[in-house]
């Protein structure tokens, strides 16, 4: 998923803007995507603090098909394909279809250069979205929070620090790499009031250490 680590050279997304053009998908917006570097923590310990905190919601009637993705970006590519274009580097593509290129996972510092070996991690996972408030929702706006390329919720990793990550909150699961906890929790936390999702007593107080150390 998206390394946001730091910001892109304005000339570096151009150029990738331009390619994805040309291969007929439509990019994700990374002026919003893209959080603004340093800064601290602050506006989303603001946020945080306006997060309804709940205990988890039954996954009675949960399943990855009431959040519909990926959605078609362009000519026989998805949102899937813009991820991977976003975030990798040297990527080469076979029509609209990312086929190879370079990713570094930000989770566990692992570097692929087979796009099978990368996923595309839902920074707030569908079933934990589910347990906090999208059961309420209809398929249509589970759909837009699967696919929202506007906020920081999807990102291109490695596919094991993904599946180890499963539907787990902060307080059950953090990246490998330290240093990505104040985005990670930043990113959590947008995502999370954008979509006016609760979080558990236990998730607010990982979230409240970690954008401690922004």
């Amino acid at each position: 998923m998206r390394t946001r680590s730091g910001p892109r050279a304005s000339v570096a997304a151009l150029v990738a803007a331009l390619a994805l053009g040309m291969a007929g998908c439509v990019p994700p917006d990374e002026t919003e995507t893209t959080p603004a570097p340093g800064g601290g923590g602050g506006n989303a310990v603001e946020q945080l603090g306006q997060l309804t905190v709940a205990n988890a919601s039954s996954m009675k009637g949960y399943s990855r098909e009431r959040f519909p993705h990926w959605r078609d970006t362009g000519k026989n590519c998805d949102v899937r394909d813009s991820i991977l274009q976003r975030d990798g580097k040297d990527v080469k593509l076979s029509g609209c279809n990312v086929v190879g290129g370079r990713w570094e996972s930000v989770y566990d510092g692992r570097s692929a250069t087979d796009p099978s070996e990368v996923d595309i991690d839902h920074t707030v996972p569908l079933a934990n979205a589910w347990r906090s408030g999208a059961d309420e929702w209809d398929n249509a706006k589970r759909g837009d929070f699967a696919n929202d390329t506007t906020r920081p919720q999807l990102i291109a990793v490695s596919a094991s620090s993904n599946r180890a990550k499963g539907d787990q909150d902060p307080s059950q699961w953090k990246p490998a790499n330290r240093s990505y906890w104040c985005q990670y929790a930043k990113d959590w936390v947008t995502v999370k009031h954008y979509w006016k999702l609760t979080v558990t007593a236990a998730e607010k107080a990982a979230l409240t250490d970690m954008l401690e150390g922004c």
